[in-house]
């Protein structure tokens, strides 16, 4: 029965998430349709995507700036508060032009993915031996072949690649939390 992954307590998880089952499948629903306008506006999506990010690192910041008030000694404190006026330095300049970076956050996207990518392959070779290592392996070559896909249409790449990564983790998402809010329900 679909019900019974969801009993990690005793059961009080599966009563609880079939009270709530409506607003469990109404954020899914939320999520999927934010997905869907975030996939119709790619672009819109983009710049949402790095507000966000610039939104993080200046909250990021004013909290690494608190926390060196707090601590000792004074060279600690001074090289975690000069971190902390870095990062909002660097969210203030996301919210200056959000354009680059886009830009910018998709380059480091691309060579992330491709990095990840020949990092999976030589651990599939590693792990040869052991199991299945050609799924990991798959998993490498589709993370360099994205990678590669990104940084080869790249700067232009930047103005849609953040924001069509966002449509389908809400898209993914809010199908996920509708399918746990009704399976709640049965």
């Amino acid at each position: 029965m679909v019900n019974d992954s969801l009993i990690f307590d005793g059961g009080a998880t599966q009563l609880h998430l079939r009270r709530k089952w409506g607003w469990i499948v109404a954020l899914g629903a939320l999520m999927l349709i934010g997905g869907l306008f975030a996939l119709y506006d790619i672009t819109t999506a983009t710049l949402v995507t790095v507000f966000y990010v610039g939104a993080a690192m200046l909250v990021a910041g004013a909290a690494e700036i608190i926390t060196a008030v707090q601590i000792r000694p004074w060279t600690r404190a001074l090289l975690w508060g000069v971190i902390g006026l870095i990062t909002i330095a660097a969210g203030f300049l996301v919210f200056r032009d959000p354009l680059a970076a886009a830009v910018s956050l998709t380059a480091i996207i691309g060579v992330a993915l491709i990095v990840a990518g020949l990092f999976k392959l030589i651990l599939a070779w590693h792990i040869r031996d052991v199991g299945p290592w050609g799924l990991v392996a798959f998993s490498g070559l589709i993370s360099i072949v994205l990678g590669g896909m990104i940084l080869a249409q790249w700067p232009y790449s930047g103005l849609y690649i953040l924001g069509l990564f966002l449509a389908i983790n809400l898209i993914f998402e809010g199908v996920s939390w509708i399918t746990v809010g009704l399976s709640a329900k049965a």
